[in-house]
């Protein structure tokens, strides 16, 4: 039997570790095996190995080192990691560890997951491909943009839309550029696409070509134009993360007749190609009111938790989840 190890958590802050645990524990439950095993980064980079994720089992979990956690992870031998970080660190840096330790895991390189997480990166490689991107400039504090509004301006390696702003008229730019330098070092102006629907497209090589899944939208319009951070994740009274995207009327799935799906599906499949990716892809896009659409960013990662987008995506085209996860892990133990 395969034993797969679940890597959780995160060295950057709570959130991202928050963010883990939650797909993570949704994994754990619905394709979790009885020799399955977790690693978990906490943000002072100390390493636990707990029974599972509850508080209890990670607050009884003695910390250790990476020292320390090499020669545990030597130890436990495991046939395969299964990535659950999604802090910058956590999808390159640790995955790299793995590939030092001749573990292999499902999913993207670390080189991949890097041009994904840098918008303007990605913008470039798949604009070279042949994918339709809209225009955009990438700034430093204290540079002038010079494209005309109607702009988004986004932190320009940043996810889950945090200090995303549309700017409609030239005085906005000043708050909005502000706001995206709040989360990263550069801010990337996009001419704004108007709002015709909103989609995200994932693509699986299970090992007998691309699959193109049906598409999921998210509503947009003349009142809520662009998806903002709230959309996307938020917390209960009791402090507990939640996904709010999962929400009723918040996302659907398009059937696969309908006519905007074969266009993002030629796109997705050049993105997958320009980015590198690997067992699986997942591209968002914007639909001009022409039906065109036009890339906006990459997330090529997949949390297998019932509640994550390329599993639900998986479902809607017949695959079921366990399905997905064997396929996968199956390619990626092949790859040692």
């Amino acid at each position: 039997m395969t034993r797969a190890l679940h890597l959780v958590g995160s060295p950057t802050d709570e959130f991202f570790a928050d963010l883990s645990r939650l797909y993570a524990r949704g994994a754990l439950s619905a394709v979790g095996g009885p020799d399955d095993a977790v690693a978990h980064v906490s943000p002072d980079g100390r390493w636990r190995f707990p029974r599972d994720l509850s508080p209890a089992a990670l607050d009884a979990a003695p910390p250790v080192d990476l020292a320390g956690a090499v020669g545990h992870l030597t130890a436990l031998a495991p046939d395969v990691m299964i990535p659950q970080m999604f802090c910058p660190a956590g999808m390159t840096a640790y995955r790299a560890l793995f590939d030092v330790l001749g573990v292999p895991y499902v999913g993207n390189a670390p080189e991949v997951m890097a041009a994904s997480m840098v918008k303007p990166r990605a913008n470039a490689l798949v604009a070279a491909a042949g994918v339709d991107v809209p225009a955009s400039e990438v700034l430093a504090p204290g540079e002038t943009p010079t494209l005309a509004p109607p702009v988004v301006v986004k932190p320009a390696d940043a996810d889950n839309s945090v200090g995303t702003t549309l700017v409609r008229a030239a005085g906005q730019y000043p708050d909005a550029l502000t706001a995206a330098f709040e989360h990263s070092a550069s801010a990337l102006v996009q001419t704004f696409v108007p709002a015709g629907r909103e989609v995200r497209c994932g693509v699986l090589d299970r090992g007998h070509g691309l699959e193109c899944l049906p598409l999921e939208e998210y509503p947009v319009g003349d009142l809520a134009p662009i998806r903002g951070e709230a959309d996307k994740l938020a917390r209960s009274d009791s402090g507990e993360l939640g996904l709010v995207a999962k929400g009723e009327g918040r996302a659907w799935i398009v059937d696969v007749s309908d006519p905007a799906t074969e266009a993002v599906w030629e796109a997705s499949r050049r993105c997958y190609a320009a980015l590198g990716c690997r067992d699986y892809g997942l591209f968002d896009f914007r639909i001009d009111p022409d039906g065109r659409p036009w890339f906006l960013e990459a997330g090529p990662y997949c949390s297998f938790s019932p509640s994550s987008v390329v599993a639900t995506m998986a479902g809607a085209a017949g695959i079921p989840l366990s399905t997905l996860f064997s396929d996968l892990v199956a390619r990626a133990v092949a790859r040692r």
